[in-house]
């Protein structure tokens, strides 16, 4: 009898040696596995990005991860252009010679690119303000032939933290169309408004002695363009 019960203990014994032998040669352990507790996902999509999983342990862990979230702004353009007065006053017009009137302009802008501001004539040139069909200009179209002309300067610092920054100014131009886009200053990058003028812009006129006696007059358009 008891040998029977020694023989049922060794046989069992192997069996329970045979079964682990089993579990470890099919890749299982004793350790337990993670398990699946929840989700991470995006509220307003409904989309799941990964499951969170724990370590079936006590005490344990558990983790996941939504990943993909953007952050997203915008910083609105800002463009302002001012300009120093309403009215160049050349005064009385001297025969062959030049008299020059000017006014500055400021700008300020957050235009990535760059600025550009074109002066435009109202006429074309000097027009006499009883009679428009006698112009102060380079043309001959009343027979005489003067001068009317736009230009620009820089000013010797600019407003930009920028050091590539660059601006150009207006060479001396004759007037003779009220179409013509005139440049008179552009820049290249950014630049703050700090009260500094950037750009001087200037109005020259020079008649002859035949130039007809009266007042004369034109209207300048200054168009700003920012590119964002």
């Amino acid at each position: 009898m008891i040998k029977t019960k020694i023989k049922k203990a060794l046989a069992l014994s192997w069996i329970i040696a045979i079964s682990a032998t089993s579990l470890i040669s099919s890749g299982l352990s004793t350790t337990y596995a993670a398990t699946q507790i929840g989700t991470g996902s995006i509220t307003d999509s409904g989309s799941s990005s990964t499951a969170i999983m724990w370590d079936d342990l006590f005490p344990g862990t558990a983790s996941g991860e939504v990943s993909g979230i953007i952050v997203k702004a915008r910083v609105l353009p800002t463009l302002t252009m001012e300009v120093s007065t309403g009215t160049i006053d050349l005064g009385n017009l001297v025969a062959n010679v030049a008299s020059t009137g000017s006014l500055f302009i400021e700008i300020g802008t957050n235009a990535k690119s760059w600025v550009t501001v074109t002066a435009r004539s109202g006429s074309g040139w000097l027009t006499k303000t009883d009679d428009s069909s006698i112009k102060i200009n380079s043309g001959t179209l009343d027979w005489v032939s003067e001068s009317y002309k736009f230009f620009s300067t820089l000013n010797d610092t600019d407003d930009s933290s920028d050091p590539s920054f660059t601006g150009s100014k207006l060479i001396p131009t004759e007037v003779n169309s009220n179409i013509i886009e005139n440049t008179v200053y552009t820049t290249n990058k950014p630049e703050s408004k700090t009260g500094i003028d950037d750009v001087t812009f200037s109005v020259s006129a020079e008649t002859t002695a035949e130039t007809p006696a009266w007042n004369y007059q034109d209207t300048i358009t200054f168009t700003v363009t920012g590119n964002f």
